[in-house]
């Protein structure tokens, strides 16, 4: 085990203050990582650190490495694991909480950005349920990867700051090498938090950790006539912009259970999520989604679903009446289809080129979809194709076997042009738009795996340093990674992906 750092040690310079620590006991396990015996550094997010005010050298060295590894608790540090609930796949459980997270504590960032900063992987506390508390490696490197390319790509989410391996194994379906992961969000608060009391009839709870999600996220909404009616806007407002960026960019959770819905508006947990290759609304990749509830289109619904939960536990504090109250919670989760239509088709339009509002642009790009879904069209190869039509005047070669040169493709194609003249904007103008929310590249899931498999099997991290490369720009062309662009191989394709518990 890697000796002690001083005990004044601070988080590279940062000082601890922590907030949701000072909320009653029971919304929370006061607990302490459980240290490991050889741990070591697989990745520093430097940009990150920096952005955060930490001194990156400091968090470099075995010092740093020994708070990343749960081995050593910085100064003003106050270790908890939070307690919610959750509906899972649709079915309540009243107790989840963090199970292999601690959250040591929160910084401020040099913005004056109230930030979490916690430990995935660093052992069991009182809500483990009997698990381990620990993850894989493989796990903890796809959520470094697939979170910092969605912070690439502009989605809100949580971020990784650091990746260690302990040096111990976790024992699943076989014996893996362990590792955690140091997540970074603007809170780990979830709709899943306010079900915990809800269900315990604790409204007194309830209000507390409303109030302190409106003082932390939302200060404003304490001038509105009803904070709690404004709260379930702010938040419903929130998840359907999210929601739209995933379906925007091909992004599939995988897992959108209530627990893992933010309040504040961040993607969070990264378990069996991914990335379509070929386009088809109907695609899951979790190995246990049977159901495909958590299918690619049915992500929008499942927001609702998850929304209108979330709406339950507000009940009690929209209204003394609760058919006030119901109806109240109603009218609002009602607009969620309209707004999230609204923020999607805004993208789809910046897809294609379109910088006005048309009334043919829904029709249009349903069209477009249908296609792709007929001929198995690569989700992002297409997109990022037309760009390169939009700025030649012509469909270029490529486009071909993405959707084969028929008449259908090319009655669309007549439409989508005239649709594009009706702007008056320079062909290279509108192409370079179109590929900076077109990206050529994304965290394509054979890419995933190979990088994890590497690491796993070899103790090569090569394969991930070289898709972080890549990912952090992934809107430019970069020739030395032109193979990442490409879909995988019949051979290489993913069916399934795992969450790593």
């Amino acid at each position: 085990m890697l000796d002690q750092p001083p005990k004044d040690l601070t988080f590279a310079g940062a000082a601890f203050d922590n907030s949701y620590a000072k909320l009653p006991n029971h919304f929370y396990a006061r607990v302490n990582p459980v240290p490991v015996s050889k741990p070591s550094l697989i990745k520093l997010n430097h940009s990150l650190a920096e952005d955060l005010g930490l001194d990156a050298e400091a968090l470099n060295d075995r010092k740093g490495m020994a708070v990343f590894a749960g081995n050593f608790i910085p100064q003003h540090a106050k270790p908890i694991a939070t307690a919610y609930a959750g509906h899972q796949f649709g079915t309540f459980i009243s107790q989840l909480g963090d199970g292999r997270a601690i959250l040591l504590g929160e910084i401020i960032d040099p913005k004056g950005v109230r930030r979490d900063i916690q430990l995935k992987g660093s052992g069991p506390t009182p809500f483990s349920r009997g698990g381990d508390g620990r993850a894989p490696l493989g796990p903890v490197i796809r959520e470094y990867i697939v979170s910092e390319a969605m912070n690439a790509l502009r989605i809100p989410t949580t971020r990784s700051l650091a990746a260690v391996t302990t040096g111990e194994p976790v024992f699943r379906e076989t014996t893996l090498p362990g590792a955690i992961i140091t997540r970074v969000a603007s809170s780990h608060i979830r709709v899943g938090n306010f079900e915990y009391f809800a269900a315990r009839g604790d409204k007194d709870s309830t209000r507390q950790l409303a109030d302190y999600v409106i003082n932390r996220h939302f200060p404003l909404l304490k001038e509105t006539g009803n904070p709690y009616l404004a709260l379930l806007e702010e938040v419903m407002d929130g998840q359907s912009s999210l929601i739209a960026k995933w379906m925007n960019i091909g992004f599939i959770h995988g897992v959108m259970n209530t627990d893992n819905m933010t309040i504040s508006g961040e993607t969070i947990d990264y378990g069996p999520c991914a990335f379509m290759d070929t386009y088809a609304p109907a695609t899951v990749f979790s190995y246990i989604d049977h159901q495909g509830r958590y299918a690619f289109g049915n992500q929008p619904h499942i927001g609702r679903w998850n929304l209108t939960r979330f709406a339950e536990t507000l009940l009690p504090l929209l209204d003394p009446d609760v058919k006030k109250a119901v109806k109240m919670a109603e009218g609002t989760i009602a607009s969620f289809p309209n707004k999230f239509q609204k923020h999607w088709l805004d993208g789809m339009r910046k897809k294609l080129g379109l910088f006005k509002v048309a009334e043919d642009d829904q029709s249009l790009v349903d069209s477009l979809l249908e296609l792709m879904n007929t001929h198995a069209a690569d989700y992002t190869l297409t997109f990022r194709t037309l760009c390169d039509a939009a700025q030649d005047g012509e469909d270029p070669a490529q486009v071909h076997p993405l959707l084969p040169n028929n008449k259908d493709y090319q009655s669309w194609s007549s439409r989508w042009r005239e649709r594009l003249n009706r702007e008056s904007i320079p062909p290279t103008e509108r192409a370079s738009a179109m590929r900076s929310f077109n990206p050529a590249f994304i965290p394509r899931n054979h890419r995933v795996e190979q990088a994890i498999q590497a690491a796993v099997d070899h103790g090569d991290f090569s394969k991930m340093d070289d898709l972080l490369d890549v990912l952090s720009n992934p809107y430019k062309d970069q020739e030395k990674y032109a193979s990442h662009t490409q879909p995988p191989k019949p051979e290489e394709r993913i069916q399934h992906t795992f969450c790593g518990t």
